[in-house]
């Protein structure tokens, strides 16, 4: 391990997340993170590290099965290709939690709510959240009533709305 990679890994940001032992290496300058549901190597942003200690949040103290996790999937948004950060499906293929993340240094604003809330039109999924790493948001949508209400915590799998 040399003193660059050193420099990278304690520059990496605490978050208001359990910490889990990622698999980091240095790939020319770049430091890199293995990512268990794309298995592969991301390089490692801000809003990336706030992305993986979350899915391994859901994880390893939600008990969302991995296998249901979907990372940066595509939309379309008014004819726009986005992408959302994580969707978490339940065992019959339907979409019941949608996250968006976003760097540490990224206020959680309505600008963000607003933003999820757009991706939402097309996925309509039911359980939202977002994520700066720091402040954690969550909220259940009533499509019935059109009608929101914010929760204090994000609930278990078992307890989602499966």
């Amino acid at each position: 391990m040399n003193f660059y990679f050193l420099l990278l890994t304690s520059m990496l940001q605490p978050l208001e997340l359990p910490p889990y032992p990622f698999k980091i290496i240095d790939e020319d300058g770049r430091l890199m993170v293995f990512d268990e549901i794309r298995k592969k190597h991301i390089l490692i942003t801000p809003e990336e590290w706030v992305r993986q200690h979350f899915v391994q949040y859901l994880i390893n103290q939600k008990g969302y099965p991995r296998s249901l996790i979907k990372l940066e999937g595509g939309l379309q948004l008014h004819g726009k290709a986005k992408r959302t950060d994580i969707v978490v499906f339940n065992s019959r293929g339907e979409k019941i939690l949608l996250i968006e993340c976003k760097a540490p240094s990224v206020k959680i604003d309505q600008k963000v709510f607003d933003q999820v809330a757009r991706y939402n039109m097309v996925h309509k999924v039911a359980l939202l959240a977002v994520s700066n790493g720091l402040q954690h948001y969550y909220c259940r949508i009533d499509f019935g009533n059109r009608d929101y209400r914010f929760i204090e915590e994000l609930p278990d799998y078992t307890e989602a709305g499966i």
